[in-house]
């Protein structure tokens, strides 16, 4: 199979065999693909290496089969998105997210659109949680795993916004009534997600909380990377 100047987003790259490295890109048509620039590392490299980076748009061609195929061209598809500090922690907390949760192969237009208008919100400097949040609930709805939000885990009875809730993971909100240790949030916050409107500040760290619960539901309990890194486990 060949595909020729595929939109692309760089999500992890690393060195592969003596000179060749292995990219894992998120596409439209394609899904999360593994593709392998062969003599990317040598001095004289038919790729321009500062071109196949993360945060870049990019219009890559490819060859072959399976679980790994060959990139036969790459070329920018328009300016690099251009983030700092916690807001370039922030995107690669959105590359490896999406590397571990999504399998290779299984196409998703939507989450690419998804994913990149994610980036650009961050590159324009929206909230930077706010962005976070309103990503990982459409991210969870594209893995198949939409979220009940807007009624209690009857589906019938609908979430009131000065009420606290406990979040069940593949059950939804149930009213909190004193239970130790429970994930609590608001009605407010979790109305916000379905509104699409910032919620409060104070609901802000709940919401966090209630993701990151969530999310690593959906990776079997393990932890991402990002959650241990310093910086970033004090960003948004």
């Amino acid at each position: 199979m060949r595909v020729d100047a595929e939109p692309a987003f760089i999500l992890h790259a690393r060195a592969y065999r003596e000179t060749s490295a292995l990219l894992e890109c998120i596409t439209p048509a394609h899904g999360r693909i593994g593709l392998v620039a062969r003599g990317l590392r040598r001095e004289r490299s038919r790729f321009p290496r500062g071109l196949l980076q993360p945060l870049q748009p990019l219009l890559l061609s490819w060859a072959g089969s399976g679980e790994l195929v060959t990139l036969t061209g790459a070329e920018s598809a328009s300016a690099p998105l251009m983030l700092a500090g916690e807001r370039l922690y922030s995107a690669m907390y959105l590359n490896e997210l999406v590397l571990r949760i999504t399998p290779r192969g299984d196409p998703q237009g939507t989450l690419f659109d998804i994913y990149r208008l994610c980036l650009q919100r961050l590159a324009d400097g929206e909230s930077e949680g706010w962005t976070l949040r309103r990503f990982e609930r459409d991210l969870l709805e594209q893995i198949g795993y939409a979220l009940v939000l807007a009624t209690e885990s009857d589906l019938s009875t609908p979430i009131a916004g000065d009420i606290d809730y406990v979040f069940v993971p593949d059950e939804g909100p149930r009213p909190w009534v004193g239970q130790d240790g429970a994930l609590r949030v608001r009605g407010a916050a979790l109305l916000a997600l379905v509104r699409d409107i910032e919620p409060d500040k104070a609901d802000a760290e709940p919401l966090r909380r209630l993701m990151r619960v969530l999310l690593r539901h959906q990776l079997g309990g393990a932890e991402l990377n990002a959650w241990s890194m310093t910086r970033v486990s004090k960003r948004p």
